[in-house]
């Protein structure tokens, strides 16, 4: 069974993010920039919060405010869950599906080692599949 470490090594552990004091624009002009569907929020070297494009949708577009107005500690989702770097993959997406989350920072040892998204674990686990497939396939066709 494959861990977060797994999905880390193939995708990398680049961490974007933003402070509570940059505006909602430029969180999402860095999304943009970096194709991603949300930002940590760390001040001072600590974590204290996500944003996502849900909660810009939520809280921005959907109540008419203005995302060069508003501050992204207004918005962001303060309550982060996080997971370890040696938790395996069908215990992470347990814990997505429970919390109903789509990214979550990864930690080892205390200390951030990168973030991953729902799409990175469904993608390790359809891989896992397909491998698990496969074997099976060629067993039951004599071929090792």
């Amino acid at each position: 069974m494959s861990t977060i470490r797994e999905i880390l090594k193939e995708k990398g552990s680049d961490v974007w993010s933003v402070t509570t004091e940059n505006t909602v624009y430029e969180a999402l002009s860095l999304m943009a920039e970096k194709s991603i569907g949300a930002v940590l929020v760390i001040d001072n070297n600590t974590l204290k919060g996500v944003m996502s494009e849900r909660d810009y949708a939520r809280k921005i577009i959907l109540e008419g405010k203005s995302s060069k107005d508003v501050l992204v500690g207004e918005i962001m989702s303060p309550r982060v869950i996080y997971i370890d770097i040696d938790t395996n993959i069908e215990e992470c997406m347990a814990l997505m599906i429970n919390k109903r989350v789509r990214h979550l920072p990864v930690y080892e040892n205390n200390n951030l080692a990168g973030i991953i998204s729902i799409g990175d674990v469904v993608k390790m686990l359809i891989d896992e599949k397909e491998v698990v497939i496969n074997e099976l396939e060629n067993y039951i066709n004599g071929r090792r």
